[in-house]
């Protein structure tokens, strides 16, 4: 009888994992990622942020803030800035880099490795690591994965986190990889795309309905540590936002008080989880 005292508390605890209701605030960290292309255009009564100060996301709920460090060879002109304000604000910091096809995957992470490591070390930091993300192009080629991947091991010392598009190149790419291959892809964490429950269909695949369905679709991990549901399509120079409204996961249009679209993602655990997390795949800032 003890254990049927305990059931509400365990059902409420499994709608604060999969939803971000009033009643649930604050249960899955939220995390944004932002790049050159923020903050995007106002379209709403709210509050505002900018790359020089960030603290109206802290105050919305975010935890922390992943900014874009290199896209293809090029760097991000907004990313220090970035991430100096959410460092000033409290948040986690972290940074992706976006690798392409047009430019040698080595010499990708070497740019990337090189940037994380300069941020390192130009200012005093509040938090304890950066996060370091990749952001694999929808057209990537599996070699070039794995070089970036253990490029950066080896000049960091830490595995990257695997950002990947709602592909079917993708999904094919790495689903039939061997097994040795695939045991070393999920050395690096999982963080997928997903804004709508009837996308990620492609040849061969069914609409991915939940996180869980494309984990599925991709024949690699286990399980999603991150998961972005929120982003936008661009129309016409204007940004829509896209985010994820479908049976257990409910998400608003719009984070907490802000007056614009965001890139917006949730962590798959709790906020002591995240911390640990952040450590094993960042750098020491201190």
């Amino acid at each position: 009888m003890k254990h049927l005292a305990l059931l509400p508390s365990i059902l409420l605890l499994g709608c604060c994992l999969r939803t971000s209701t009033p009643g649930c605030a604050g249960a899955m960290p939220q995390i944004i990622n932002v790049s050159a292309y923020d903050p995007k255009e106002k379209q709403r009564p709210g509050v505002s942020y900018s790359e020089h100060n960030v603290s109206a996301l802290r105050e919305s709920g975010a935890s922390g803030l992943i900014a874009r460090a290199g896209k293809g060879g090029n760097l991000d002109e907004k990313c220090a800035t970035f991430l100096a304000s959410a460092d000033r604000a409290g948040l986690l910091p972290g940074v992706y880099y976006r690798l392409q096809t047009h430019v040698d995957a080595v010499a990708q992470a070497d740019q990337f490795v090189s940037r994380a490591q300069a941020l390192v070390r130009g200012r005093s930091w509040n938090a304890p690591s950066l996060l370091l993300c990749a952001d694999f192009d929808a057209a990537s080629r599996l070699s070039d994965i794995l070089r970036f991947m253990h490029r950066v091991e080896s000049r960091a010392g830490v595995v990257p986190v695997a950002y990947l598009e709602n592909s079917p190149h993708l999904k094919l790419l790495l689903g039939s990889a061997d097994a040795a291959t695939k045991a070393q892809l999920r050395r690096m964490p999982y963080w997928l795309a997903l804004y709508a429950h009837d996308t990620g269909a492609g040849a061969g695949f069914s609409a991915a309905g939940s996180p869980g369905g494309l984990v599925k679709q991709y024949r690699v991990w286990s399980d999603w540590t991150l998961w972005q549901y929120a982003g936008v399509d661009w129309e016409h120079g204007r940004s829509r936002p896209k985010v994820y409204n479908h049976g257990g996961y409910r998400f608003p249009r719009y984070f907490g008080n802000i007056d614009r679209p965001l890139e917006r993602n949730v962590f798959n655990g709790s906020h002591a989880a995240l911390q640990n997390f952040w450590h094993r795949h960042g750098l020491p800032l201190r």
